[in-house]
């Protein structure tokens, strides 16, 4: 300790009274009131303000997913038919596998008044690809049951497995065909006289208007006989 030092502490002790004491216990008291001090200073420095730490939203929870059984959904299987003849919008239709020609027809409008719905067998299951021919009354008093043929070819405009005979199918039936419109069913028809029979298929897209994606519609649903 300093001289200056010791003198204070001198004279600290003198005012405190405590300068009788024995030098060792002045110390222990010099010793202990310093600690106080100490303590106290400690005890009540301002201290520094804690650091702010910044923590990133917590992430957002995943959405539940619903979670089944884990078997496959079940694929509906489908036929495609060809409705013709006396409804009211012949056509192809799509429809559930094990339909029957009621069902098909009732797609297409239902028959026409002069249908002669009554000719055929309504509960027949249909079999994919095929044909359903409505006739009127007039065509079933005729003997006509099927549809008929272009003027000069022989047979029907469908073959066993319901296509349609691009050699034999009139204009409306050509027309019912899917993208095939009026028009491009007239040119089908006027090709065929002008150049003759087609030869396959794909001698469609010879005509006008029949391109090759066009043809991808209707080559499965069409023959040459």
């Amino acid at each position: 300790m300093s001289p200056g030092m010791s003198e204070r502490v001198a004279e600290l002790l003198e005012r405190a009274g405590l300068a009788r004491l024995h030098p060792r216990t002045q110390k222990a008291v010099v010793a202990l009131a310093l600690l106080t001090i100490g303590l106290g200073l400690w005890r009540f420095w301002p201290s520094a303000p804690a650091p702010e730490v910044a923590f990133d939203d917590a992430p957002p929870e995943a959405a539940s997913t619903p979670v089944g059984d884990g078997a496959p959904a079940e694929v509906e299987a489908q036929i495609v038919v060809h409705v013709v003849g006396a409804v009211m919008r012949p056509g192809v239709y799509a429809l559930p596998a094990g339909s029957r020609a009621a069902d098909a027809i009732e797609m297409a409008g239902g028959g026409l008044g002069n249908a002669a719905l009554q000719s055929l067998n309504l509960a027949r299951i249909l079999a994919d690809g095929e044909q359903v021919y409505v006739p009127t009354a007039d065509e079933v008093a005729a003997g006509v049951v099927s549809p008929p043929a272009v003027p000069g070819v022989a047979g029907t405009s469908a073959d066993a497995g319901g296509l349609v005979d691009i050699n034999r199918a009139s204009a409306a039936e050509l027309d019912a065909l899917p993208g095939v419109g009026p028009s491009t069913a007239q040119k089908i028809v006027d090709d065929r006289e002008a150049n003759g029979p087609f030869s396959s298929p794909e001698d469609l897209m010879r005509v006008s208007g029949i391109g090759a994606k066009k043809f991808d519609a209707l080559k499965d649903l069409v023959t040459c006989g």
